[in-house]
Parts: structure tokens; C-alpha cells; sequence
């Protein structure tokens, strides 16, 4: 045995879990929320990205600042561009986020952002770190928000996935002990899960809703998936009217397609790769992960984004401008909702399932088959723009209850 292999690979440990604690103790000196109502500009940042990413950007800007043209003309809102978080950008400085980019986001209360290409074995990049998850610790969005709604099939989730830990936190810092033996680490803080788990539940409380699933793997996955759950059970107890269990993440996936199960969930609060996993999922119910946004949030940023990738495919095919926007569009949606303009937000948000689930007079299919993002986002401001866009939206809901076709 090659006992000096393992003291380096101890040696890497244990600056692993130095950095950690510094972590932790960011967190034990905490951050005050930002008010937003107090910010005159709150300036939010559109962030291309790679592939199909500057095609949907382009399309979500148009919808923000149509949404938000009186608060723009005011000056209550700036938007402003972002560029060089593209992956040549990032490959030739070596860094996930390059440094001048880094410090140009942080001027920005808040992102709109589109898809990042992560380097994969094989691909002509260095292997550097995923953007997203180092925006992600950089402003410390430890909160990734995901919303599903399918009315037509009784679909209501809300998923909390926690955003800064888990296996993807220290995903790049594995290590190869021998050519035989690779090593890769998983971090559970008690700061980080209690944090996710009560903006849940907090979540729960302001909605009226009675009932938070917690997910994790602690019959196998003890120590850390055991810690999620064991803090989950203490903060439930200090929400009385909210009934909360706990499911393992392999059954989980199962009852999401169990049509006589699935529709009981509500609120979902887990770890950061399962959270991955069962958003992605749970998005087909709703058209496919082109449909959903999500929301990063931190006490000081936040970060908005489609949830799908940067499909390089269809760009090398010449197909980039036939990319469904939507995702991204929903996105900016979450992100008027967070910034205080929830009904904008909510008009969105029904223009949006209007569009894409009931009259579904545009259909995307990324090729010339169907329509372009420019399309799509044409027929999505009309809609936007008619004074009964929210009978319309009743009406198809009931409709959807009822089974009969929208």
C-alpha cells in the first residue's frame, strides 16, 4: 500500500473541511435580507450565456421590459447586460467565473440568466468548475426554487433544493487516491440545511399550503442525508399546522408518476443532486424542463435562469432560433414576483400557461416544424396584453379540472 498517496489524499481532505468551516462561520455571522422596496435602481442584469442562451435572453429581455416599462421609465428599475460568461470566455481565464465578470455581477441586485455549458469528459474545454454552481456559492444562493404547475393533472409543487452543499458543492475537488481508487465528497452543515428547510416551510406558512415532503437517502446515506432529515423533523415541529413527512429520493421519483400520488404533494424541500434530479422530472409534467424556471436566492443576490442546458446541438445545426424561450420567460416571471411585483408576475405566469398548455396556437418543436422564440414571444406579449387574459385562464383551468379538452 502506498502510504504516501494517502497522507496527500489527507492532506486534500483537510483542506476540504478547512474551507468549510470558514464556510460555516459566514453563515453563523449571517446577512440581513436586501429590501428592494428601499433600492432605487434595483438593477438586474440579463446574462446571455452559451449556445441557445443568447437567442432565449433576448426574448426574455423583451417580455421584462415590456412587463416592467413604467418602473424602467421611472428609473425604480435599470436592466442592464452582462456579457463574457460565455464558455471560450471562461476557458481562456481557467476560471468558472472570470474575475472582471464576477465583480460586474455583483453591481446587479439580481440576474435573468440563460443556459451555461459545464465541460464534459471529451469536449474541447478545460475542466473548469459549472458557472452556476459557482455563482451560486460566490453569492451564496443557497436556495434553488423550482415551481411545477399542471392544472389539467392536478399539479401544484413548489421544490426547494438546497443550492450551495451536497455532493455538487465539492463536485470539481474529488480526488484519485490511485489509478484504481477515486474519492468524491458529500457536505451536510447544520446552517446550510436548517436555512432551506424553514424558507420552506416558511413558504408553506405564507401560502396557506398544509403540507412540506422532506426527500433525502438517510436509510443509506446516514451521516449527511441522516443530519438533512433529523433538522427537517426539528423545524416541523415548530409549524403545527403544516403536516410534514419524509420520503427516500429512489420512491420519491416512482410516486411522481403515480397519477393517484403525485397529486397530494405540495411543498418539497431536499438536498442538492436529488433536488436536481426529481425538478427535472417533475418539468416533463409541465411540457419539459424547456418550460420551467427557477429561482437562486440569497439574502443580497438572486440569480433567475432556465432550467434546461445551453443545447449547442442546435446552434451547430442552425436551429438556435427555434429555442422555446418559455423556460426563461418563467424565469423572469419568478424574478417580478421576487422583486414586489407579484401581479405582473402572476399576469406572466398566466399568459405563459395560456400560450403553452391550453390554446397552444404556437407549438415548439426546435426545428422549422414549428414556430421561432420571436414567434412565440409575439403570440406571449398579445396575450399579455388582452384585458381578459385572466377569464381566459379561469376558464381553461376549469376546463382542465373537469377533463374536457382546453
Amino acid at each position: 500500500m502506498d502510504k504516501g498517496r494517502i497522507e496527500k489524499a489527507k492532506d486534500h481532505f483537510g483542506e476540504l473541511m478547512e474551507a468549510q468551516l470558514e464556510r460555516i462561520e459566514r453563515m453563523k455571522a449571517g446577512e440581513d435580507w436586501i429590501d428592494y422596496d428601499a433600492l432605487k435602481p434595483i438593477r438586474v442584469g440579463i446574462i446571455g450565456g452559451d449556445g441557445i442562451g443568447p437567442y432565449i435572453a433576448a426574448e426574455a429581455q423583451r417580455v421584462v421590459e415590456h412587463m416592467l416599462e413604467d418602473e424602467v421609465k421611472s428609473g425604480k428599475v435599470e436592466l442592464g447586460v452582462i456579457e463574457g460568461l460565455t464558455i471560450e470566455n471562461r476557458a481562456e481565464h481557467g476560471k468558472p467565473i472570470p474575475d472582471d465578470v464576477l465583480e460586474e455581477i455583483k453591481t446587479y441586485h439580481v440576474t435573468l440568466k440563460g443556459p451555461t455549458t459545464t465541460p464534459r469528459k471529451g469536449d474541447p474545454w478545460p475542466n473548469i468548475e459549472s458557472a452556476n454552481v459557482a455563482m451560486r456559492k460566490e453569492l451564496d444562493l443557497f436556495a434553488n426554487v423550482r415551481p411545477v404547475r399542471v392544472p389539467r393533472e392536478g399539479i401544484d409543487w413548489v421544490f426547494f433544493r438546497e443550492n450551495t452543499e451536497g455532493m455538487y458543492a465539492l463536485g470539481p475537488y474529488g480526488y484519485d487516491v490511485t489509478e484504481d481508487l477515486a474519492v468524491d465528497f458529500k457536505v451536510i452543515t447544520s446552517q446550510g440545511a436548517e436555512r432551506i428547510i424553514r424558507l420552506a416551510f416558511e413558504h408553506a406558512k405564507k401560502n396557506g399550503i398544509d403540507y412540506v415532503t422532506i426527500v433525502t437517502k438517510a436509510n443509506v446515506v446516514k451521516t449527511t442525508d441522516g443530519k438533512f432529515l433529523k433538522i427537517g423533523q426539528k423545524i416541523a415541529k415548530e409549524y403545527p399546522g403544516i403536516e410534514c413527512d419524509d420520503w427516500y429520493i429512489d420512491i420519491m421519483t416512482a410516486k411522481l408518476v403515480d397519477p393517484k400520488r403525485r397529486t397530494s404533494f405540495k411543498v418539497f424541500v431536499l438536498p442538492n443532486l436529488y433536488g436536481d434530479i426529481l425538478t427535472d422530472e417533475a418539468a416533463e409534467f409541465q411540457g419539459g424542463v424547456g418550460t420551467a424556471g427557477s429561482a437562486n436566492i440569497g439574502k443580497q443576490y438572486a440569480m433567475f435562469e432556465a432550467i434546461h442546458g445551453s443545447a449547442p446541438r442546435m446552434v451547430k445545426e442552425g436551429r438556435a432560433q427555434y429555442a422555446d424561450p418559455a423556460s426563461m420567460i418563467r424565469a423572469g416571471a419568478m424574478m417580478m414576483s421576487h422583486l414586489g411585483f407579484t401581479e405582473r408576475g402572476k399576469k406572466l405566469e398566466m399568459a405563459l400557461d395560456v400560450c403553452g398548455q391550453y390554446e397552444k396556437k404556437l407549438v415548439m418543436t426546435g426545428r422549422d416544424t414549428g414556430a421561432t422564440g420571436r414567434e412565440y414571444c409575439d403570440y406571449l406579449l398579445e396575450t399579455v396584453k388582452d384585458p381578459t387574459l385572466e377569464e381566459r385562464w379561469l376558464e381553461y383551468q376549469e376546463k382542465a379540472r373537469a377533463g374536457a379538452p382546453a
